[in-house]
């Protein structure tokens, strides 16, 4: 199922690209993104945006124009053809007493607390860079820009927030912002249950995708996407009056 043509009169937008920095996903090579800042987005226009490999943070929707480089895929799950696997359904059953609200992204001190918690052990687990984020650059990156589309998925065990997950309703979807939870519940493998609940909600929303946001081979931090099957893929970034071809995604052999 592809795309189509997206005919409507967009809103207002500011478009720029940021210089060159180091690549999160591939050792030495650099990026450069590009943005449109867009204070009143639409749920088609959003929809039509992420369907052709677009990412949103706020009021910012980006994707990759590095030089050189076109490692970046746009990856979904087929919702209607998802298959659980075992440890998928443990995850599940761990999850049994799990307390989960959906509403609009909100902030407060344990939204803040809990991020900054999520980094500090990515940090030192998985080396990624950090610094504490504040409660402006929280609100700019997961609150504004939310409009009547844009959900947080707030987990909660033992009347403790444990895990939020941002995700925008599209017109054929749900997209995958952004996930982060507390280091000190492994055993409920909340990274797993949180998309199987995004599986879940799309079935109820009768919705056909999961976009997952990007897939880029080799990188660590993208592995655990391939465990959820079956998926397609998209090569590129098509413009709005362009149909976006999206292909069944084949796993290179040594995953």
């Amino acid at each position: 199922m592809n795309g189509k043509r997206f005919t409507e009169e967009p809103p207002e937008s500011t478009d720029f690209s940021m210089l060159d920095y180091e690549c999160a996903y591939l050792d030495g090579r650099s990026v450069r993104m590009s943005y449109k800042y867009i204070e009143h987005a639409t749920q088609a226009y959003n929809t039509a945006l992420i369907n052709r490999g677009w990412r949103r943070f706020g009021c910012y929707y980006f994707h990759p124009i590095c030089n050189g480089c076109n490692e970046c895929k746009s990856v979904r799950i087929s919702v209607k053809d998802f298959k659980l696997r075992k440890s998928q359904k443990k995850a599940i059953k761990r999850n049994r007493e799990t307390e989960i609200i959906i509403q609009k992204p909100t902030i407060s001190g344990a939204h803040i607390e809990l991020y900054n918690k999520y980094h500090a052990f990515k940090h030192q687990k998985d080396d990624w860079s950090h610094r504490n984020i504040s409660p402006r650059e929280y609100r700019e990156n997961f609150v504004e820009g939310a409009h009547d589309f844009g959900k947080e998925v707030l987990y909660i065990k033992d009347g403790k927030l444990i895990g939020v997950d941002l995700i925008d309703i599209l017109d054929d979807g749900i997209s995958s912002i952004y996930f982060y939870y507390d280091p000190d519940y492994p055993s409920l493998s909340l990274g797993t249950y949180s998309l199987l609940y995004q599986v879940e909600l799309a079935k109820v929303l009768d919705l056909p995708w999961i976009y997952l946001g990007y897939w880029v081979d080799g990188c660590k931090a993208f592995a655990y996407k391939t465990k959820f099957q079956p998926q397609e893929i998209l090569d590129g970034f098509p413009k709005l009056a362009e149909i976006s071809q999206w292909k069944p995604f084949l796993l290179p052999k040594n995953h």
